[in-house]
């Protein structure tokens, strides 16, 4: 694996006293496409959102998050998206009444603020990655199909230029044609140089687009493993691949 991007240890978050993950361990190697696959209520988002730090973390050692080198788990979500990690949720948590391009400048605001001279340059960047942005860039959020929606999301988080994005079920609720094209656009993403980590429900095509991968079972990391290798596991295949079928989120 590259030299890591993220390294996550004994990573524990719970609601209330109920513990949603427990002792987690990952990596993303700078560059890289992880998978996070499992069942609904595994924790898979739970996880996502203690990366984030917009969920309290316990466990062993309280749990550790280190970030291109630096511990940060003791960072606010703010600081850590200053520094390039960079969440794109599963409500995806667009401005509707906005336009596509007013909601990409929002994504920018951090560099804006910061006096990057450039800021406004990477929409172009955005526009080769998703062609069909441009062509809407004057209508609203609102008014966009579930595919856009998610590409604009997608896009807005890569208006900051993050070193690390996360994405959270990007192909929930999208038709099977969409959702090829959207992972397409993930497996893309490879030549940006960002790394991603992706959670999804949809395990076949996560694992397929993927370069490692992890298996979270209520709340713990059950399996890891280069993605081609999790794919013809039978426990794998049995549990989320079988017969085609994916388990829903």
């Amino acid at each position: 694996m590259p030299d890591p991007i993220l390294k996550v240890a004994a990573l524990s978050a719970r609601y209330g006293k109920v513990h949603a993950v427990t002792d987690a361990v990952l990596e993303v190697g700078a560059g890289q496409i992880v998978t996070v696959i499992g069942a609904n209520g595994a924790g898979k988002s739970t996880l996502l959102n203690a990366i984030m730090g917009s969920l309290p973390t316990s466990g062993s050692a309280q749990g550790e998050v280190v970030y291109a080198g630096e511990r940060v788990s003791d960072w606010a979500v703010e600081r850590r998206v200053a520094g390039g990690m960079s969440l794109v949720p599963e409500r995806r948590e667009l401005f509707a009444s906005m336009t596509v391009e007013d909601n990409l400048l929002l994504g920018g605001f951090r560099r804006y603020r910061a006096g990057e001279k450039d800021w406004r340059d990477e929409m172009e960047n955005v526009f080769a990655l998703f062609p069909r942005l441009k062509e809407r860039r004057r209508q609203h959020a609102g008014t966009l199909s579930g595919g856009e929606r998610q590409m604009l999301a997608v896009g807005r988080a890569l208006m900051a230029k993050p070193r690390l994005l996360m994405l959270d079920e990007p192909s929930l609720g999208l038709a099977p044609r969409i959702v090829r094209e959207i992972f397409h656009i993930i497996a893309g993403l490879r030549e940006t140089g960002v790394a991603t980590l992706l959670v999804e429900q949809n395990a076949r095509a996560a694992l397929q687009v993927a370069d490692h991968g992890y298996v979270l079972e209520t709340g713990e990391v059950v399996l890891s493993g280069p993605a081609d290798e999790l794919a013809g596991n039978p426990r794998v295949v049995e549990s989320y691949l079988g017969l085609g079928k994916n388990r829903k989120e």
